[in-house]
């Protein structure tokens, strides 16, 4: 068996099945490059995160808020409506596209950077989402979209707040402490100096404070442990902090970060191990916190995506054979070429495995060096007009996607809906 293998992708008779399907079928049916998505290996995920938090006291509510900035495949996004999935949208379109999915405004979180004013107006179209301020320099924007949009009612908000250390796969995916591990100044969040003070403002201003959110990066494995539980440690201390100054908040919100398993020599992040330490220390800091919130976006559809590309023809190069397939990664699978560390197993869907393999570089057809979907592969020789499947391709692969060179971005398929 494959280390990669799961509910959604099996190998039978050395050819690689998506659920039932046989991924060359679905290839000569829909054509190429195509997404195939998998509702069933989505639930899957989602059903093993809401089993990690369990053990929840009574009265804590957990509060899964897909962070649909991975994947806003609409059947995605309804499949995790019907199991009560709440939403993490970081634009005014993401919430837009969370309402006609028949998401509920009250069970939407948005988080914004480098927010307008009119980001703000169109967000509170909707005044019962809870807004989660990412600087104190937002507020001003806030209120004044507020009175624009003659909303009487308390607009609910949380404060994203930067604890000071962040960890993520990539320097380009930290997103808390002062600097990236490349020396990049971190743009997210309140710097802890000034928590109380954004937290006071916005209730000068008639806002209801509700919450404080954190977000340390993304991509974490089991080496980011240590780091992930530090901050927990500082997020229960700093709403102490809170409630001491006089703001019980309702609920705290650890963000995302946990991801799947993107190489077969990756460990992975001990979920299990972590949700238990976060209902550890909220039961104990009797904070009266009503609600957990964490924020998983690749970790539920990262594996259940793969993208289908055709081989067209193998070329030679000072000693390098290339697969030249009918794809660009920035037009589908971006990830490899914006960062380095980032990695996709291929497959060869009609001969998964075989004795004699080569080594081959998968390039796609953009002008630009980078476009290479995986550098010297072994696997067994793919032939023009065969396919080739690029896994791990359900998260931040469609949602980054661009028309580079002008080609077009492909089309995508939801098994169990075609």
């Amino acid at each position: 068996m494959n280390w990669w293998e799961n509910e959604f992708l099996w190998v039978k008779k050395n050819k690689l099945y998506l659920e039932d399907l046989q991924a060359e079928q679905l290839a000569k049916k829909y054509g190429t490059p195509l997404y195939v998505y998998s509702r069933q290996k989505v639930l899957a995920n989602l059903r093993r995160l809401r089993q990690a938090f369990e053990p929840a006291p009574p009265g804590l509510e957990i509060r899964i808020a897909y962070a649909m900035k991975a994947n806003s495949h609409a059947g995605l996004l309804k499949a995790l409506l019907k199991e009560g999935v709440f939403i993490d949208a970081v634009s005014p379109a993401e919430v837009e596209k969370a309402i006609k999915a028949g998401f509920h405004e009250g069970r939407i979180l948005f988080t914004g950077t480098s927010l307008s004013q009119e980001d703000f107006e169109r967000v509170l179209a909707h005044p019962g989402i809870t807004v989660n301020i990412d600087a104190f320099e937002q507020i001003e924007s806030l209120a004044a979209a507020r009175r624009r949009r003659r909303i009487k009612s308390p607009v609910r908000v949380s404060v994203r707040w930067n604890p000071g250390l962040g960890r993520g796969f990539s320097s380009k995916t930290v997103t808390a402490g002062e600097r990236s591990s490349d020396g990049t100044p971190i743009k997210f969040g309140v710097e802890d100096s000034r928590v109380i003070e954004t937290f006071k403002r916005l209730q000068t201003l008639k806002f209801l404070p509700v919450g404080l959110h954190q977000h340390l990066g993304s991509g974490w494995t089991e080496e980011d442990f240590p780091v992930a539980v530090r901050a927990v440690d500082r997020m229960i201390k700093k709403a102490k902090e809170l409630q001491a100054a006089g703001f019980n908040l309702e609920c705290l919100d650890f963000g995302g970060g946990f991801g799947p398993k993107y190489l077969q020599e990756e460990r992975l992040f001990p979920l299990e191990e972590y949700a238990a330490y976060i209902l550890g220390k909220v039961e104990n800091s009797r904070l009266g916190i009503r609600a957990i919130i964490v924020e998983p976006g690749k970790y539920l559809v990262a594996e259940a995506g793969i993208l289908l590309v055709r081989v067209e023809y193998l070329k030679k190069n000072y000693g390098h054979l290339f697969a030249c397939v009918n794809a660009g990664t920035y037009n589908t699978v971006p990830r490899p070429a914006i960062y380095k560390e980032a990695y996709h197993e291929i497959v060869n869907v009609s001969q998964v495995n075989g004795s004699k393999k080569d080594r081959i570089t998968v390039a796609g057809h953009l002008c630009e060096t980078a476009d290479i979907f995986g550098v010297e592969r072994m696997m067994p020789r793919p032939q023009p007009g065969k396919i080739l499947a690029v896994l791990m391709a359900g998260a931040y692969c469609r949602s980054m996607a661009s028309n580079f060179n002008l080609r077009d971005i492909p089309q995508e398929i939801l098994l169990g809906s075609v």
